[in-house]
């Protein structure tokens, strides 16, 4: 295996030696194989092609001081990927498929499983698509599942220290009873366009508006937002937001160390009310927001005054962190260990 800098791992794709697949033929599950193919080869009538058939998930391997690999609320992951499935009428994949592929996965490849200290982690990649052939608008019969893995480093290369997003008006990230709370590829090619623009301005991610009346935070493009104001935890509450685990860890984290969680809508101009703000994922874990611009009206809302996250947003990703790598007791049950 080359030498790999597990300090300086980008948050990106990463070569390793096998991925594991399971086919749904005939109305079940076939067997599970190993494969060291990088490539899928699939009808060119497939429905993952031709009519979004496609859900993913994005979770994580920890090792931790005790060189242990610990998995994060896999069953969290495995129980959204069936609603994603139901969502956009694919076959449900079982936990019992689920944990075993994801384990074989990371087994296979335990050797890109960053060592304890670094700040990276392996990214696991679990992949449903419609493989099966329609050419009129319909479900197909026949699925793929596949788990794929690799070692990534921070999602956005700023790590944990503050970054500016962009709000954007005028692109939607989903349609309020539509998609937007599974976690279907459609979903994500719709924030690309803006989310580039935003870069080229000099924003690494956009903030994005509820697309029903445009004046309530949705999502942080691939991340749920939260803010800070006192002793609470805010997040908003919308039928378009993905359900993000991490968040979902970060409210309880919140409710133990004394504070209110409030999930809600949460108005723009709110904004200028909050201490601390920030954007929260499997990828990002917790990313704090110093400066987030209106693109269309100009307005701009400031945080981390002094170059620093706020205090709250700290002990949260420093709490989860210790849990994640094994520095503190798992409590809540979120850890499972690999033999």
């Amino acid at each position: 295996m080359q030498n790999i800098d597990w300090g300086g791992l980008p948050f990106g794709y990463f070569k390793t030696d096998y991925n594991v697949r399971c086919y749904y033929r005939d109305g079940k599950w076939g067997e599970i194989e190993v494969s060291s193919s990088e490539f899928i080869n699939i009808h060119m009538a497939a429905t993952c092609l031709h009519y979004g058939q496609e859900a993913f998930e994005g979770m994580k391997a920890f090792r931790g001081k005790d060189e242990k690999i610990r998995l994060f609320r896999w069953q969290d992951n495995a129980a959204r990927m069936r609603q994603s499935a139901q969502g956009i009428m694919m076959a449900e994949v079982p936990d019992e498929i689920f944990y075993k592929m994801v384990t074989k996965a990371v087994r296979l490849n335990e050797k890109y499983v960053p060592p304890f200290g670094h700040g990276a982690a392996l990214y696991i990649r679990p992949l449903l698509i419609g493989t099966g052939v329609q050419v009129g608008v319909s479900p197909a019969k026949e699925y793929l599942f596949m788990v794929f893995v690799g070692p990534v480093g921070p999602y956005f290369k700023e790590g944990f220290n503050p970054v500016n997003i962009q709000i954007v008006r005028d692109y939607d990230r989903a349609a309020p009873q539509g998609t937007g709370a599974i976690k279907v590829g459609g979903n994500y090619a719709g924030g690309l366009k803006p989310t580039e623009r935003a870069k080229a301005e000099g924003y690494p991610a956009v903030l994005f508006l509820e697309a029903k009346e445009n004046k309530y935070i949705d999502e942080a493009g691939p991340a749920n937002f939260f803010a800070i104001k006192g002793n609470k935890y805010i997040t908003p509450k919308s039928d378009s937001i993905l359900p993000s685990i991490t968040n979902k860890s970060l409210m309880q984290l919140a409710r133990d160390m004394g504070m209110e969680v409030e999930r809600r809508a949460v108005a723009v101009e709110e904004l200028a009310e909050f201490e601390e703000v920030g954007a929260c994922g499997t990828a990002a874990i917790i990313s704090p927001i110093k400066k987030i611009v209106d693109r269309e009206t100009g307005q701009v809302y400031e945080f981390c005054k002094d170059g620093k996250a706020g205090p709250v947003s700290e002990k949260l990703y420093r709490k989860l962190q210790a849990i994640q790598y094994g520095e503190e007791p798992d409590t809540y049950g979120w850890v499972t260990f690999l033999d």
